[in-house]
């Protein structure tokens, strides 16, 4: 029988469409306790390599006939192995090329809708990390909003849109993932916009994110307005694009809040997440599509595989918008703090430019679920 080689972007694909895949995952119990595969249509099993040394006899009894079998390991070297003795038992199968390694870096790119005046927005989904970064396009041009460390990516897009890329823009300093918004700007010659208050010290040059001023994308006056709302980080900040859009960066998102933690200021600055949330966020308009910078379940995504609600429904729908003492808040947000991300506190200093790594200690460094929310 025959062993095929399956790319992230095939497996990304078949998980937003829905269809019905079996995992084998062959890394040991606590990589796939920590962080798997998942989708509303995916089955999977763990058993580790080593388990598999002595014959795959006994795992062929509990793989399906009916769907496609994708054996997972962390680079692919076990996954191959594994999948050419699944086929001497008689199953055609197939291996995540790369591995989760491959997983973890995936963008998938999604039109999530029209501007008003002849523009387009596009969300790029991690599925294997949890992370949103987006791309506005007017008229030849376009600006990226949370950007992550796979930087072609942005660019090949634009490319094969036509379009240049003129700002870069990060919502916060990321504590979860590397950004890769000031080496797109150094490579496209894009301005480089950060929240002011996150910088602090930085060793390079950046335009500051300031409520009240309007970043301009094309000649059709597609307006990106920042919206000061910390909460997440001291300097977070949202925007509001083309008076349709709101990308709440990780202060909202679509079934949690953003934890207040990752600067080891929890008590300080879960009084800000609650004014972000329960006065800045309320007087908006609830028609507002939500566009968060992470997401945190798969049922999260919409039947295109985007992520975004309308700011009304989640007004009413999101238990963190709804919880009316501010004594109470408090005690859910601070008494609730899950893990903290792999390696956090070296991917903001990463990403202040403090200190540098190489790709693979960059890529190690992301190893692992996204863990930016509190539910």
């Amino acid at each position: 029988m025959t062993v095929t080689p399956m790319m992230a972007k095939q497996l990304a694909q078949k998980v937003i469409r829905k269809e019905p895949i079996f995992v084998l995952d062959v890394r040991n119990h606590d990589s796939f306790s920590d962080w798997k595969i998942e989708g509303e249509n995916v089955q999977s099993i763990n058993i580790p390599y080593f388990d598999l040394l002595d014959g795959v006899e006994e795992v062929m009894k509990e793989l399906p006939d009916d769907r496609e079998i994708v054996v997972v390991c962390a680079k692919e070297g076990s996954s191959i192995m594994v999948a050419d003795m699944l086929a001497e038992e008689g199953k055609d199968v197939f291996y995540l090329q790369g591995g989760m390694k491959a997983w973890s870096e995936h963008l998938e790119p999604v039109k999530v809708g029209d501007t008003t005046q002849g523009g387009e927005i596009y969300q790029f989904v991690r599925l294997g990390k949890g992370c949103l970064s987006y791309m506005v396009l007017s008229n030849g041009e376009a600006s990226l909003i949370d950007a992550t460390r796979m930087t072609d990516v942005y660019i090949e897009f634009a490319q094969s849109k036509g379009v240049k890329i003129q700002h870069v823009l990060d919502t916060h300093l990321h504590a979860d993932h590397i950004s890769g918004g000031r080496k797109i700007a150094q490579q496209t010659g894009a301005s480089y916009w950060l929240p002011p208050k996150d910088a602090v010290d930085v060793p390079y040059s950046y335009e500051a994110l300031e409520e009240g001023k309007v970043i301009t994308v094309g000649s059709t006056t597609i307006h990106i307005q920042p919206i000061y709302s910390p909460g997440h980080t001291i300097g977070s900040t949202s925007f509001i694009v083309d008076d349709a859009y709101l990308l709440s960066g990780d202060i909202l998102f679509i079934d949690s809040i953003g934890r207040p933690d990752l600067a080891g200021l929890a008590e300080d600055w879960v009084g800000d997440l609650r004014e972000t949330l329960y006065s800045r966020y309320k007087n908006l308009s609830e028609e507002l599509m939500v566009l968060p910078a992470h997401f945190m379940i798969m049922e999260e995504l919409n039947d295109n595989g985007s992520v975004g609600k309308k700011l009304g429904h989640l007004l009413s729908e999101n238990h963190g918008l709804n919880i009316e003492s501010e004594e109470e808040f408090r005690q859910k947000v601070t008494g609730n703090l899950p893990p903290q991300p792999n390696a956090y506190q070296e991917i903001r200093e990463l990403n202040l430019g403090k200190i540098t790594k190489n790709e693979e200690e960059q890529r190690e460094m992301e190893i692992g679920p996204n863990r930016c929310a509190i539910r």
